[in-house]
């Protein structure tokens, strides 16, 4: 396609399967914020150029659509579950906006910057010195994260409105992820409250690192969380976790967030969270609760 040739990238229609709609893959898209940057655009059944559709913008692309290119060959169905519900009338059709991670800097990209850099000195220095368990570093380079939100905002945002029919008003602009990626995403509606309108944070990795004793992260992250958190009245909030496997360090973290949300008058319409018992921290169990920050955020009978 021309129009991502200006923009020093190209797509491709090949390489992600879709069960329904059209998934675009736009590779090396450049970006004077981080390095060129891969996204995938997801089109409901039907999309037509003359309509408006809301945007979803979601984390870890990679993970969103195929099975068979994931590394733990699951994904979050996305296209599935839109589709189902997009059937049945229950949510405004979407067009996807799936972000590709950064593989090995994933955890600097998705890492919310100005809590991190409030931080002592020796607390950063000793969170850039863990590994995960196989070694490698758990930091790739320094955390990006504040850039990564600019090259959203002001470099991609303006290339998906001006090439695909999009709803560019804040009310229709939403962004999601799990994990590190329900951390950028809370993160991104507090720093960009006139962009984002809503936010979906499946199993939000609270914590930041996996170090368990003595973090000084989750403090961090809910005082911003607390002070920076934007008006209820123009924004709405999804949170989940599971019960199992990495979920279990959440529930004390996230109470707490769901208690400054209640305190700044987020009342049900929103702000949403659940716990699924059960659940695990994977695509799998993402995949089969996508369906509820969907009808939250997207529901036809949201208000």
């Amino acid at each position: 396609m021309s129009l991502c040739f200006l923009t020093g990238c190209h797509s491709s229609s090949e390489k992600v399967q879709v069960s329904s709609g059209r998934a675009v893959i736009h590779e090396g898209f450049n970006s004077q914020f981080i390095p060129p940057k891969n996204f995938t655009v997801w089109l409901p059944e039907g999309y037509e150029a003359d309509q408006r559709y809301p945007v979803l913008n979601l984390h870890d692309s990679q993970m969103l659509f195929d099975a068979a290119h994931t590394w733990n060959h699951q994904e979050w169905g996305v296209d599935e579950t839109l589709s189902q519900l997009i059937v049945s009338e229950k949510v405004e059709a979407p067009i996807v906006v799936g972000i590709w991670n950064a593989g090995p800097n994933r955890h600097s990209e998705y890492f919310p910057q100005k809590p991190f850099e409030s931080l002592l000195p020796n607390q950063q220095d000793s969170l850039y010195q863990l590994q995960r368990p196989d070694g490698r570093p758990m930091f790739g380079c320094s955390v990006y994260s504040d850039a990564y939100l600019q090259f959203l905002v002001t470099e991609l945002k303006p290339f998906i409105d001006e090439h695909y029919a999009t709803l560019t008003d804040r009310s229709n602009i939403y962004i999601g992820g799990s994990s590190m990626g329900g951390l950028i995403s809370w993160y991104a509606l507090c720093e960009y409250p006139e962009v984002f309108g809503g936010a979906a944070c499946l199993s939000t990795h609270w914590p930041g690192v996996f170090a368990a004793g003595g973090n000084p992260v989750p403090p961090a992250f809910l005082y911003y969380f607390q002070q920076q958190l934007p008006s209820p009245e123009e924004h709405r909030f999804y949170f989940d976790l599971g019960t199992e496997t990495l979920d279990t360090l959440y529930p004390a973290f996230q109470h707490q967030a769901d208690q400054i949300l209640q305190q700044r008058g987020y009342g049900p319409s929103q702000c949403n969270s659940q716990t699924y018992q059960g659940a695990a921290h994977d695509e799998r169990s993402w995949r089969e609760r996508f369906d509820q920050p969907m009808l939250f955020l997207l529901g036809k009978s949201r208000d």
